[in-house]
């Protein structure tokens, strides 16, 4: 199977699924579709669904929510558990509005469930989440069986333990459980799916800048905010930035250290969100996202028969 580079046509009745890695210009292109032919914007992000981190996220600011429609955004408490089966089921409703949505993020297994299918794994029980957060990675990883390890990225802890988690609490494997999956809801045949191609450099360079604009943005008067509510266990505690900044507030980084720490983790996340999207996204459109003009690279067209 060979990777689409062509211009993508963009039909008004059609949903957009748009994937990139972090800071490659995801949402600006989002937001560029929806003025240009309309749609709703629904976020793909696991992060960005979650109050409490609206700068470290980079949730839509409210200049752009007053440019368009938004959904699925900020929508879940910072302390709730929220899977990839939650968010299939809140976007679910948004697959048969009238106004068409327009599906943007980085987060690979919400596209992969959401064009491939995801099996109905029963929930984890309270008692097993809270043993294997007590597990170092190498003892969660060396639970897993071959082929989930195998399926999974083995360097995100989340990831592993979400995979400990299904084998202890069901007794199956992450992998069996996925080789018996749903018919997905929304199939890359019924939709446009563009992925944005970034260059490790220009991006790298990117991340560390929007970092920076983070900071202007008051990222530390948010961490500051959300200190006495801190848990590393929480899943929004995961947003690249929030452990950094909150141990700058606890006095055990300096401000430059805790920055540095933050931009190191942003751009080796977004490795690996290159390479899931390379091994993965061979039948979308590749649009090169350090192109001067990105609405360029799309075509527009009035209706389903244009």
């Amino acid at each position: 199977m060979t990777i689409k580079a062509d211009i993508p046509l963009i039909l008004p009745e059609r949903p957009v699924l748009i994937a990139g890695p972090t800071a490659s210009g995801k949402s600006a292109l989002a937001l560029h579709i929806a003025q240009t032919q309309g749609g709703l914007i629904v976020n793909a992000d696991a992060l960005q669904v979650f109050d409490g981190w609206r700068i470290l996220t980079a949730r839509p600011d409210d200049h752009d929510l007053a440019l368009a429609e938004h959904a699925l955004y900020g929508h879940v408490p910072f302390d709730a558990d929220y899977s990839v089966g939650h968010w299939l089921r809140d976007v679910a409703p948004f697959l048969d509005r009238p106004k068409r949505p327009i599906i943007v993020g980085g987060t690979g297994l919400n596209f992969h469930a959401l064009t491939q299918g995801l099996a109905e794994i029963p929930p984890t029980p309270p008692e097993i989440r809270e043993a294997g957060n007590a597990l170092p990675l190498p003892a969660l990883l060396a639970a897993l069986d071959a082929e989930t390890k195998g399926r999974i990225d083995t360097r995100n802890r989340m990831r592993v333990q979400r995979a400990w988690e299904v084998l202890q609490a069901t007794g199956q494997s992450l992998a069996d459980w996925q080789d018996n999956t749903t018919p997905p809801l929304l199939p890359v045949n019924a939709s446009t799916c563009i992925t944005l191609d970034a260059p490790k450099d220009w991006l790298n360079d990117r991340i560390a800048r929007r970092f920076d604009q983070m900071l202007d943005q008051g990222a530390l008067d948010e961490a500051r905010a959300m200190l006495p509510l801190w848990n590393p266990d929480h899943l929004s505690s995961k947003a690249i930035g929030a452990p950094e900044l909150i141990a700058h507030l606890q006095g055990t980084l300096s401000l430059p250290d805790a920055r540095e720490a933050a931009i190191i983790a942003s751009r080796q996340y977004a490795k690996r969100q290159r390479t899931w999207f390379r091994a993965r996204h061979k039948d979308w459109h590749h649009i090169a996202a350090d192109n001067p003009d990105l609405s360029a690279t799309l075509r527009f067209a009035h209706s389903a028969e244009d």
